[in-house]
């Protein structure tokens, strides 16, 4: 349920990106496409990484992760005044909303998990003073838009990496992150084919089924059935070290957001060859090739860099890897798993004392079993 809103806020940002492209506003719709999908995918993000830690399933969580789907509603509600007029009230109200939940469920972790309190203040701390500069930001002036943007985008990235180096290290459940990642790349890969077919049935209705729409539509249907068959290949994500957890973790934003970008880019080609819109041939090629070498391209670079996929290789009956406390990231046991504050022996959806059962259809990238 909680992916899913993130969802209308992936689809709300792919439709304005195709009608930028269909506009021939590249660089303007480019620039906003990416501010948008930072808010949205670093949302979804720290969310997913702190239940893999602190997933009690009570009352209090679910109202914050209601909280946090309502803030990411209405910041998929401002998308279209960003691109359209560069006004980002709506999705920084959206977003602070969301990341205000964030620091409540952090400041709960901190009461509730004594030896994890250092880390879960840090975190608390950080993320509120970056949200304060974001609602400061509404009133820089437009010539600092982007640098201000910047600048509190590298912030918010270096609120985990000094949270986990200066405070107490969280016990990250690995298992569970990676299956996160693989749900939403399939929910964003979801996302293209649905954007692809209503602009397909969209041109057959005006002018029948012609050949460049087929085509578009057999090789839309074939790059994205690619991109899955190779983020699925291979075994778990090896997050062996806190290093190789962020460049993962943070590589997922380029990964998500060039998948989302080739819905839009499908689009905008079927708008060219339908003569809609005023894009240029070129550019509608363009708009798909792009994301799509963009996403292969940092796609290889996570597989070599967790020695997963074609591009790398995991040792034969390697075991594992989770969070240790206190000792960075560590082999574990089955007699000696860490269980998460809030949860009993055997309690709770992901509690670590039992093995992480994956979805057949990502059983064969991720192989869940303890072994």
């Amino acid at each position: 349920m909680f992916d899913l809103t993130f969802v209308v806020a992936v689809s709300q940002a792919a439709a304005q990106l195709h009608h930028a492209l269909a506009e021939d506003h590249v660089g303007s719709g480019l620039a906003a496409y990416a501010a948008v999908f930072f808010a949205i995918w670093w949302a979804w993000i720290n969310f997913s990484w702190f239940a893999s830690a602190y997933d009690t399933d009570d009352v209090p969580y679910r109202l914050l992760t209601l909280l946090q789907m309502a803030g990411v509603l209405v910041l998929a509600s401002g998308v279209a005044a960003v691109f359209d007029d560069g006004d980002f009230t709506l999705v920084v109200i959206g977003y602070v909303v969301m990341r205000l939940a964030m620091v409540a469920q952090w400041l709960r972790a901190a009461i509730e998990h004594p030896e994890g309190r250092s880390g879960a203040l840090h975190y608390a701390a950080g993320i509120t003073v970056v949200q304060m500069c974001w609602v400061a930001r509404l009133w820089a002036p437009d010539a600092w838009a982007w640098t201000t943007f910047l600048v509190l985008a590298a912030a918010e990235l270096a609120v985990p990496v000094w949270a986990e180096y200066r405070g107490h290290p969280t016990s990250w459940h690995p298992g569970h992150i990676a299956e996160r990642y693989s749900l939403f790349t399939i929910i964003v890969l979801g996302e293209v084919i649905l954007g692809s077919l209503t602009a397909v049935r969209s041109a057959v209705a005006d002018h029948g089924l012609s050949t460049p729409v087929l085509m578009i539509a057999a090789g839309g249907l074939l790059l994205v059935f690619a991109l899955w068959w190779i983020y699925f290949t291979g075994n778990e994500a090896g997050l062996t070290t806190l290093r190789t957890a962020l460049v993962w973790g943070y590589g997922h934003y380029v990964v998500f957001a060039a998948l989302a970008a080739i819905g839009a880019g499908l689009e905008a080609a079927l708008d060219t060859a339908e003569h809609h819109g005023h894009l240029s041939a070129r550019g509608a090629g363009l708009s798909v090739a792009v994301p799509v070498v963009i996403a292969l391209l940092m796609l290889g670079a996570l597989h070599r860099a967790t020695r997963t996929g074609a591009v790398g290789t995991r040792p034969a009956g390697s075991r594992r890897c989770t969070r240790g406390a206190g000792s960075g990231f560590q082999r574990t046991s089955p007699g000696n798993r860490r269980r998460r504050p809030g949860h009993g022996p055997g309690g709770g959806r992901h509690a670590d004392s039992q093995p992480l059962h994956c979805p057949p259809s990502i059983r064969r990238a991720l192989r869940c079993a303890w072994t």
